[in-house]
């Protein structure tokens, strides 16, 4: 589920001036028309630019819906094939407008990551650590595909771990005779953490999972989102991790 849009602006704005255009602006534009999911907000931030440079806009509403789409995933690539095409119809001093406000949004070649996929491609740009390459040599242990970059291998061991929608890892147990365990924190999507006998538990960027030495447990994306956790090896005495059954497709399906 992607998250909510919030909009103050109207208010901030013109709150005590203008009650009913604010009210319009933040709950009706922003709060139900955004949040409208018939359409992702990606192409719905590429429609307002779009909107706004035909009817010749280049105040800071078009500054601010340039970097709303920078925000949701938009390159420096695809804005600059996005306002030429539109200045073939709609003029081409409109397209010199909106580029010198692009330029000061992006960078050449800004966030041109290799990946083919577009919900990829943003996933890896909405957070600071690499995806890594395929985690080939645990491919048994998921269901679909992750991948694993090293953060650090010197005295603790942190890795990144990115996991493809549905994708998750099996039941498993981190063994140790004294300390052990595992720390996750979500750095970017949205996926579930779970013990065994108890609910699973939602994790966004910025929630901690602590998992004892013992406990047997499952983690892995949300349906239809990417998920990335940092995954943090805790010291302990002759450690050692237990791959067990994988988490059955009806258990999984009744995650949201």
């Amino acid at each position: 589920m992607a998250e909510k849009i919030v909009q103050t602006a109207g208010r901030n704005a013109l709150g005590e001036f203008a009650p009913a255009f604010a009210h319009f602006n933040d709950d009706v534009l922003f709060g139900e028309n955004w949040n409208n999911v018939d359409i992702d907000v990606k192409t719905r931030s590429i429609i307002t630019v779009v909107a706004l440079m035909s009817s010749g806009i280049t105040d800071s509403s078009l500054i601010y819906h340039l970097q709303n789409a920078k925000n949701h995933g938009v390159t420096q690539k695809e804005i600059a094939a996005i306002i030429t095409h539109v200045a073939f119809y709609v003029g081409w001093p409109k397209g010199w407008a909106v580029f010198h406000l692009a330029k000061e949004i992006w960078q050449v070649n800004e966030g041109d990551l290799p990946y083919e996929d577009e919900a990829m491609r943003a996933h890896a740009k909405s957070m600071v650590f690499p995806i890594g390459e395929p985690n080939n040599a645990y491919a048994k242990f998921f269901v679909g595909q992750s991948y694993l970059a090293p953060v650090s291998t010197a005295q603790v061991g942190i890795f990144n771990v990115t996991f493809e929608p549905g994708c998750r890892n099996n039941w498993h147990i981190h063994h140790a005779e004294q300390g052990g365990g595992q720390i996750l924190v979500c750095v970017a999507g949205r996926g579930y953490y779970q013990e065994e006998d108890k609910p699973a538990v939602e994790m966004k960027p910025g929630d901690c999972i602590n998992i004892p030495a013992g406990v047997k447990h499952w983690h892995g994306a949300a349906p239809g989102e990417w998920f990335s956790h940092l995954a943090i090896e805790v010291p302990g005495v002759n450690g050692s991790n237990e791959w067990l059954e994988a988490v059955s497709d009806e258990d999984y399906s009744i995650l949201k």
